[in-house]
């Protein structure tokens, strides 16, 4: 007899593991990867997701129990790691409406960050607010940096404004043992240097090669995102120029971006330039 398997399916975990293959699928080229990554939130978000909320776990044909913030956080995360590896709008408004859900069912008002339960979840004896990183990481310092991140894809200061009040609540406890907060740090260091945020622009089919050279080399500190010329609903930081029969790369540094650049090697320059000195355009 084979042991017992445990065959439920965890939005969170899942969340983990779409997040991961989009990640893998942009920096190697597999599109099989992508693929994969994509029939995981498809499933997540046709089986979990009512428009409104997340629920938890499925099996058995039922979904139920209310998401916790790992949910929320770590989804969210994962939806804008796909919007890197391939851009689809749909995508960016599912972030935007967990966000908002986010901020409406776990945020602390008066201390910041983020409880682990919903507001409407059961009373509990104790309503933790996790900020260390376990086996997983931590809730809150997902949260604040997916957050942080969708803030400077979308121009909605609700979203940053909600992510420094989260590092700021742990601030104190990270100052004592910074060892145990490494994901709040990772969030915290893009507070204080936001990330550059790399926007692509052309037809569709001249977009593969320029994700692709984005990809090859190690930048932690940039969005890049390849948007397709007629993409529609897209936020001003994203609304760029398209030219026709061309490819027009931008560089944007909060509101400030340089003037856009048209050939991989000449934008790759522009990316190994120092952050400072920047031009507005």
């Amino acid at each position: 007899m084979h042991p017992g398997r445990d065959e439920k399916i965890l939005t969170s975990w899942n969340a983990l593991a779409i997040g991961g293959m989009a990640r893998a699928a942009r920096i190697f080229g597999r599109a099989d990867w992508l693929a994969s990554a994509r029939r995981a939130l498809g499933f997540v978000r046709g089986t979990l997701w009512d428009g409104e909320r997340l629920l938890a776990t499925y099996k058995d044909g039922r979904a139920h129990l209310n998401a916790y913030l790992d949910d929320y956080a770590f989804l969210l995360d994962a939806l804008i790691e796909l919007v890197q590896a391939e851009f689809d709008p749909d995508d960016l408004a599912f972030a935007e409406d967990l966000a908002e859900a986010l901020l409406e069912r776990f945020a602390d008002g008066e201390a910041g960050g983020f409880f682990f339960t919903s507001h409407d979840h059961e009373r509990l004896i104790h309503r933790p607010k996790p900020a260390h990183d376990n086996a997983t990481p931590s809730g809150n310092g997902v949260a604040a940096f997916a957050l942080n991140r969708l803030g400077h894809l979308s121009g909605e200061t609700r979203y940053t404004l909600a992510a420094e009040r989260a590092v700021a609540a742990f601030y104190p406890a990270m100052t004592q043992s910074p060892a145990g907060f490494g994901t709040l740090l990772m969030a915290l260091d893009e507070i204080l240097a936001p990330p550059r945020v790399a926007v692509v622009r052309g037809e569709a089919q001249a977009l593969p090669a320029w994700r692709d050279a984005l990809a090859r080399r190690y930048r932690p500190d940039m969005l890049a995102l390849a948007v397709p010329a007629g993409a529609s609903g897209l936020s001003p930081v994203l609304d760029k120029p398209a030219s026709a029969g061309a490819v027009n790369a931008y560089l944007c540094e909060g509101v400030t971006c340089l003037p856009p650049v048209s050939d991989v090697p000449a934008f790759e320059a522009l990316l190994g330039a120092p952050r400072a000195g920047k031009q507005t355009g």
